[in-house]
């Protein structure tokens, strides 16, 4: 199978991780006391949840918004309605500043996901202490032995773990590490075609126990309501959002779309 812009991005993360020489077990990071990222996707059954990301560049569009203000967009995002914020902590290939999460984090009362390559413990206990709620866990890059020890770690200090899947092999793998909250992209990683009936397929197999997110491809109100149609219980947007000229009206739109009523629990 050829390799894809994941796999490269997780090797340079793995690198990097190679060259940390933090002890992660003699580290003390502190609880997560705040708003439970997964609570949060289920306080209003009624409605698909929005999980809004602080997102400036894209490794194969370029910049979305060079100029983003994450503090000014997180009080947007808050304000319009959106149930939790992804905040991108990638410099590299998404041009994200060292201060965004930590800041956002401290300003706003919904919780944030660092949204990052997450390829070692260290990885999980950085995003505790920039003050995340969640991590993100991508199971294409990750060994099942890796996926179910950092989702331990993570809760081992209370947040949660947002495991990112492409097909139903890794849906099956997400499970067998003890997922809770499953991302599923609905991008293609080698043809980057965005397919919601395959992502549809993908969580149908899914106990209604597991929290549901779309991610990818969402661009308009419909593409939300498709997705709440097929059982997603939350939606993770970021380019429709911060690429638009009018973005508390589209985040209002995408948070008030109801959810199908044979999925509500």
């Amino acid at each position: 199978m050829t390799s894809t812009y994941l796999d490269a991005i997780g090797d340079w993360h793995r690198q990097r991780a190679a060259r940390d020489e933090r002890q992660w077990r003699e580290r003390v990071a502190p609880s997560y006391g705040g708003p439970s990222f997964r609570s949060a996707l289920r306080a209003n059954d009624a409605f698909v949840a929005v999980i809004a990301e602080i997102k400036r560049r894209s490794p194969s569009k370029g910049w979305l918004n060079e100029n983003l203000d994450a503090l000014a967009l997180a009080d947007v995002y808050q304000t319009a309605g959106a149930s939790a914020l992804s905040v991108l902590t990638d410099r590299e290939h998404f041009g994200a500043r060292a201060e965004d999460l930590s800041s956002v984090a401290q300003q706003v009362t919904i919780p944030c996901l660092r949204k990052d390559f997450t390829v070692s413990e260290n990885d999980v206990l950085d995003a505790r202490e920039m003050g995340a709620a969640a991590v993100l866990l991508i199971v294409a890059l990750l060994s099942d032995s890796e996926l179910h020890r950092y989702r331990e770690l993570a809760e081992s200090v209370s947040m949660d773990a947002l495991v990112e899947v492409h097909s139903e092999e890794e849906a099956r793998r997400a499970l067998d590490a003890g997922a809770t909250v499953i991302g599923v992209n609905q991008r293609n990683l080698h043809t980057f075609v965005v397919d919601p009936t395959h992502a549809a397929s993908v969580i149908a197999s899914l106990p209604l126990s597991v929290m549901r997110v779309a991610e990818s491809g969402l661009r308009t109100s419909h593409d939300v309501r498709v997705a709440g149609d097929a059982g997603f219980d939350a939606v993770l947007v970021g380019e429709s959002f911060v690429t638009s000229s009018s973005i508390q009206q589209v985040v209002h739109e995408f948070s008030s779309v109801p959810r199908s009523l044979d999925f509500q629990r």
